[in-house]
């Protein structure tokens, strides 16, 4: 099964920096025209030399609606439109596990508004152009948080995980027959960044131990093993499936 994508226009949100740039590096190195976005430039310009400066990119808040549809009129210029959109964009905002008393509102709409209502924005503005076109592929990042509880123990991050997973299903139904599929990938626990670093720090060598020994395969997930997860569901190999969570994490 060889997988590629020639001819076709990739949007990554939050590929600046840990599994984004991966999957933005993974399309680029299969043949697409890739775009990512992020909130900063730095982490970007550096998502730009893993891919060889085949990708195009630009600083994007995807809770600004209007941020969004601009970029995503820039990406699909020179095909017509977004292809394949990928919504990775998310996390838990700095924010650490507190008793839910403790929990402001603010606090809680935030990690919605990054997490489900960013992949809603980017989903509502790219599928004009899928529908037109009669062919789209929609991946949204969930998380094990979405289907368990979080390790982290924040309320917000775990229940807008989840919403995204509703999200994927019922955009699966309502987009299918025009030749569009939603699909959700969860990953397991990954150092992939600054805050899943610190996040790994912070369980000390027994609590480590822990976490990899409760893993089938006994070992932690990698980028790649995301990004490969999301490009198969991106591939015409994957045109019969939709409305699925694919969860990559080791066995758990």
């Amino acid at each position: 099964m060889k997988i590629e994508f020639p001819n076709r226009t990739v949007l990554v949100t939050g590929g600046g920096h840990g599994l984004g740039r991966e999957m933005v590096r993974t399309f680029a190195a299969l043949g697409a025209r890739v775009w990512a976005c992020d909130l900063r430039e730095e982490p970007l310009a550096e998502t730009r030399a893993r891919c060889e400066g085949v990708c195009r990119t630009g600083v994007v808040d995807v809770r600004d609606r209007d941020a969004v549809a601009a970029f995503v009129t820039e990406a699909s210029r020179e095909a017509g439109q977004v292809d394949i959109l990928v919504n990775n964009a998310g996390g838990v905002a700095g924010q650490v596990g507190r008793p839910l008393e403790e929990v402001s509102p603010e606090d809680w709409q935030v990690i919605f508004d990054v997490n489900l209502t960013g992949a809603f924005n980017l989903s509502q503005a790219a599928v004009p152009g899928m529908k037109a076109a009669g062919w789209g592929r929609i991946v949204n990042i969930s998380s094990g948080a979405g289907l368990r509880v979080s390790l982290t123990g924040i309320q917000a991050y775990a229940s807008a995980k989840a919403g995204l997973i509703g999200l994927t299903r019922q955009l699966a139904h309502e987009l299918g027959p025009h030749g569009i599929t939603v699909n959700c990938v969860a990953p397991g626990f990954i150092r992939s960044n600054p805050t899943t670093e610190k996040q790994w720090q912070s369980y000390g060598p027994e609590g480590q131990k822990s976490l990899v020994e409760a893993i089938a395969v006994r070992r932690l997930g990698r980028p790649e093993d995301i990004a490969h997860a999301v490009a198969f569901f991106a591939s015409e190999q994957a045109s019969w499936i939709t409305g699925q969570t694919l969860s990559v994490d080791g066995g758990r």
